[in-house]
């Protein structure tokens, strides 16, 4: 970043007391590669998402009651004359929205997963850096001339995280329903590739919900000792030891949601899918 100028503010990274350094930073390493893979993979899953999210087919196979999560809860109504909405034996839980195209068939849930998502400490980090720029990477100097951290709108909504946590919890259970549902069809018990798929997915899932910083605050953030509340110090100990790969469980999941849905929507159009028990 240039040395700042007479009509520049003289704030942030350019007030007065601060080193005036030419050099955006002295880092010799390739310190942008990171922001820009972060970018990228987030646009991936961005993009996949909002396509299936939309597409509004090719949810649901009905031979093996394969449901895919980005549609879980299918809460739109189906419509007989127009043959729309959320198919019926795909709706686990009914049907209590209208069949309008803007509106996602898991309305329901889609949005506060994508808050629990956003508002996660792990991708506030990541996306700090890549995308608000506060500040791009460490000894580089952030374009921002004030940081008021999470105090103001947009970022103040930051801390509603532990509620979105709560609702993810109950989302993860509607999945784990789904994942269980789907190896009973009209023929009794099957379990095929897209069951292992599915549970890998929900197992995974789980992991990254259990993981949060949030739950592990619930679990002992209070506990004054330890020593008093044994289950809760253990229940703290086994969490702790998730939270440490959080960050990995974060990524990787939204790899197996992609493919999670991606295989369904393969079945959906035909593709056969093999049993592992008949």
């Amino acid at each position: 970043m240039s040395a700042p100028t007479a009509d520049r503010r003289a704030t942030g990274v350019f007030s007065p007391g601060r080193a005036q350094i030419p050099q955006r930073t002295l880092r010799t390493d390739n310190w942008l590669k990171s922001p820009i893979l972060t970018n990228l993979g987030f646009a991936a899953f961005i993009i996949y998402a909002t396509v299936r999210a939309f597409m509004q087919d090719h949810y649901y196979v009905a031979q093996y009651n394969y449901l895919t999560p980005f549609y879980s809860p299918c809460v739109v109504k189906w419509d007989e004359a127009t043959q729309s909405g959320c198919i019926p034996e795909a709706s686990h839980f009914g049907q209590y929205l209208p069949d309008v195209w803007w509106l996602p068939y898991a309305a329901f849930s889609l949005p506060f997963l994508l808050l629990f998502r956003l508002t996660c400490y792990y991708y506030r980090g990541a996306y700090y850096r890549s995308v608000w720029q506060s500040p791009t990477a460490c000894a580089v100097a952030e374009p921002h001339a004030r940081y008021t951290g999470e105090t103001r709108l947009p970022l103040i909504i930051q801390n509603t995280h532990r509620y979105f946590f709560y609702i993810a919890g109950i989302i993860s259970i509607i999945n784990t329903y789904d994942a269980a549902a789907a190896m009973w069809n009209a023929d009794g018990f099957r379990f095929g590739i897209g069951n292992l798929i599915l549970w890998i997915n929900v197992i995974l899932l789980w992991t990254y919900t259990l993981s949060c910083h949030s739950c592990r605050h619930v679990a002992g953030g209070r506990l004054k000792h330890f020593s008093k509340h044994p289950v809760r110090y253990w229940m703290w100990t086994q969490i702790s030891r998730l939270n440490v790969r959080h960050k990995q469980y974060a990524w990787i999941t939204l790899g197996t949601l992609m493919v999670t849905d991606f295989y369904i929507m393969l079945v959906a159009l035909g593709m056969k899918d093999l049993p592992i028990i008949p």
